[in-house]
């Protein structure tokens, strides 16, 4: 049998994360999705136009770092349940933007208060100092995976 080159998944850092990620999403989104039928991608829409409200599809899936067509399913079926509203931009009518709607709110106002508990769960036995250095060390992994992928780009290019 051949040598292949070995990945040991346990150490393997995107593996971790994704793993981790896929779980803590799974745990929180059991509680939103009986409750209103939502599933993750349709919560990370409104979770950022809760934040951020008046930004195009595009944006959205920017700032999750989601597929494009996930979720562009996902506003559609936001709009089609009256949980998101369309409107265009002022400055350019071709653009359009999307908010949340009243409904939309009342869901968000519901959900954000289950997902910071659940946070609060998960970080509560961390002390404080191992709270900020976890949110020091993401930021700093953002920071890096940028830049990665900027030079992989520029490499290819």
């Amino acid at each position: 049998m051949p040598d292949h080159a070995r990945l040991d998944l346990d150490r393997f850092l995107p593996y971790r994360l994704s793993v981790l990620s896929n779980r803590l999403s799974s745990a929180i989104a059991r509680e939103y999705s009986q409750r209103f039928d939502l599933g993750v991608t349709e919560w990370r829409v409104m979770a950022i136009l809760g934040r951020t409200p008046e930004l195009s599809a595009n944006q959205v899936a920017q700032r999750a770092a989601m597929d494009k067509v996930a979720v562009s399913r996902a506003v559609a079926r936001l709009l089609a349940s009256g949980r998101i509203e369309r409107d265009f931009d002022e400055d350019d009518r071709r653009r359009s933007v999307l908010r949340l709607s009243e409904a939309g709110y009342a869901i968000y106002d519901e959900v954000v208060p289950l997902a910071l508990d659940f946070e609060r769960q998960v970080l509560g036995e961390l002390p404080t100092q191992e709270r900020a250095l976890l949110f020091r060390l993401l930021d700093r992994l953002d920071e890096l995976e940028l830049r990665a992928e900027a030079a992989s780009k520029a490499g290819a290019g």
